[in-house]
Parts: C-alpha cells; sequence; structure tokens
C-alpha cells in the first residue's frame, strides 16, 4: 500500500513548488462557506521560493470580488497524467503593484489584458496555510503494470505518496 509522508517548511515547499510545475493550472476556489463552491481555471504565473503562488485576475472579477469579502482560498492541482495532486488552503491578497505586475508579465498574458499597462490587472498573491498532497514512486508504465497485476489478484498494489504540506 501507499505510505505517508508529511512535509514542513522548505521541503512542503519545494513539494507544492514541483507539483504546481507540472500542472501548472488549478481550480481556484473562493467563497469556502458557500454552496456551491465557486471555482475557475487559473493559469499560475509563479511560485516563489517562500512558496508563494501568483496569478493574475482583472480588478473587477468575481474571483476578486469574493477576495475582497473573504480571502480564504482553496487551489485544486491535478497532473493526471502522472497521477499527481495537490490541494492547496491559504489566503489571497489582491496586489495592484505595477512592479510585481511587470515582473510577473507576459505576452500570453495580453489574451485576457490590453499589454500590461491595461488598468484592469490585478496580481493575485496567495499564501498557503495548509496542504495535501498525492503522489506516485513510479513511472505511468509501472503504475499501469501495477494496475494490472492488482486487478489480476483482487487488491491493489499501491506505490503511491502522500502527505500534508505545512509551509
Amino acid at each position: 500500500m501507499g505510505s505517508t509522508e508529511n512535509l514542513r517548511s522548505i521541503e512542503a515547499v519545494s513539494k507544492l513548488r514541483e507539483l504546481i510545475e507540472k500542472a501548472n493550472t488549478c481550480l481556484f476556489t473562493t467563497r469556502l462557506t458557500s454552496i456551491p463552491l465557486s471555482s475557475r481555471p487559473m493559469s499560475t504565473l509563479r511560485v516563489d521560493e517562500n512558496g508563494i503562488i501568483w496569478f493574475f485576475s482583472k480588478v473587477d472579477s468575481d474571483k476578486n470580488m469574493h477576495i475582497r469579502q473573504d480571502d480564504r482560498v482553496q487551489l485544486f492541482y491535478a497532473h493526471a497524467s502522472s497521477s499527481e495532486y495537490l490541494s492547496l488552503y491559504g489566503r489571497a491578497e489582491i496586489v495592484t503593484d505595477r512592479r510585481v505586475i511587470d515582473e510577473l508579465w507576459n505576452p500570453l498574458v495580453k489574451i485576457w489584458f490590453d499589454g500590461k499597462d491595461d488598468p484592469t490587472i490585478t496580481v493575485l498573491k496567495v499564501t498557503p496555510e495548509d496542504g495535501h498532497y498525492w503522489d506516485t514512486k513510479s513511472n505511468k508504465m509501472v503504475q499501469l503494470l501495477k494496475l494490472a497485476i492488482g486487478a489480476i489478484i483482487g487488491k491493489p498494489l499501491d506505490d503511491g505518496l502522500e502527505g500534508n504540506l505545512r509551509i
């Protein structure tokens, strides 16, 4: 069966950076106390050395409005092809500092904004407080082989790894 490896501090930041780099897009969830939750796909701009996660967002977007009311957010990342998943809970802050926008800007963002001087651009800074990850120890071929053998013998041969992340 799989094993548990809880990570703290530097090791936790390293693991979340590794998993986010592979998945890149998350479901960014706000209104955590309202049903239904409000989720939308968001591309991660960067994860810094402290584990802070950065996103672009329009100043008048629903998510910005939600964050102004309640800064708690949940991010869900999935890299299904390699069976790696990450759930992060944290606090979001809306940043309007033009230096930060300039630093994080890339040409692909022009799809949503009229250049980096667009007055509607904000940056969302998410500081994770808690998280959980699911990872695999082996490559895709080994995973498929273990699934096939598990189906034949009637029990799973799990080589997965999971754990809590404390940033």
